[in-house]
């Protein structure tokens, strides 16, 4: 019997080293498009029990976000770590991508909702990459240095909740990343840094997509229930993601990743969660 996709995303999810993770992730989406177009067996999304927690390396070591020591990005180890704190990010981004196909396969959804985030936990994997090869370019490497220990949290608050997934992860952190990167693509500009420039410009153009997919599939979920998408996703961001939205908000890629601003700004004010006015 060929794995089922729900029990492949788990087998990414039990995978520690970094790189195995990565090259595994690849090969599974290879094999669900391989599928999906016809070239081999059918794979069903089937259900699965995923680890409350993706498997890690030992290093780096994970610190809570106070602990995690600032450098300056003007600086060559600056500048190492703002690449290493991406890396951290993007391995966060496969295991999230795999983690909503394993977590929820139990809810009837379009083959296409599959095909998206099989997609995007592909491109994530060769985004870790990228920067992987970025550190070790500049006699680095991904946990030479510790890390941010709050990036599953998101996942874990959300895994009885598939539309307060979407808005966290997608809508909200990775929307983030539409907000930041253009900012550290100057930082190696200015450094000259080819490499990273390339990877950095890489994952902006790719990212948009993945914000979409989160607002796509959240508003399909949405019509499902028949329930207005901006009410719903204020009241599943101020539950589940700890603190503000705070700009300043791309919001020329916002809006062409299906975020309108009257979604995202009412959330820059600190309201109180539903029911604890």
């Amino acid at each position: 019997m060929p794995k089922t996709l729900t029990q492949m995303a788990t087998e990414v999810l039990n995978t520690a080293n970094g790189r195995e993770k990565t090259a595994l992730s690849k090969r599974h989406a290879a094999a669900w498009f391989a599928s999906r177009k016809g070239e081999a067996p059918a794979i069903e999304v089937g259900t699965a029990t995923p680890p409350l927690q993706p498997a890690r390396p030992d290093q780096p070591e994970l610190l809570s976000p106070r602990e995690v020591p600032k450098r300056k990005p003007g600086t060559p180890a600056g500048r190492v770590a703002l690449l290493h704190a991406v890396a951290h990010i993007e391995l966060n981004a496969v295991d999230l991508h795999w983690d909503i196909i394993a977590r929820f396969g139990h809810v009837p959804m379009p083959i296409g909702f599959y095909d998206d985030w099989v997609k995007c936990a592909e491109e994530e994997s060769r985004h870790f990459e990228m920067v992987c090869d970025c550190l070790e370019q500049m006699d680095s490497h991904y946990g030479a240095l510790p890390a941010h220990a709050g990036m599953w949290r998101a996942a874990e608050d959300t895994t009885q909740d598939l539309m307060g997934r979407l808005a966290v992860v997608p809508m909200v952190l990775e929307a983030r990343g539409l907000d930041v990167t253009p900012g550290m693509i100057d930082i190696f500009r200015k450094a000259k840094a080819d490499q990273a420039i390339a990877a950095l410009e890489v994952i902006y153009a790719e990212e948009v997509a993945h914000v979409a997919y989160g607002s796509k599939w959240f508003h399909f979920l949405c019509g499902r229930e028949n329930a207005d998408p901006k009410e719903v996703f204020h009241k599943l961001v101020r539950r589940y993601f700890h603190g503000v939205l705070k700009p300043p908000f791309n919001e020329e890629k916002r809006a062409e990743a299906g975020l309108p601003p009257d979604f995202y700004w009412p959330l820059t004010e600190d309201l109180p969660p539903p029911g604890q006015a």
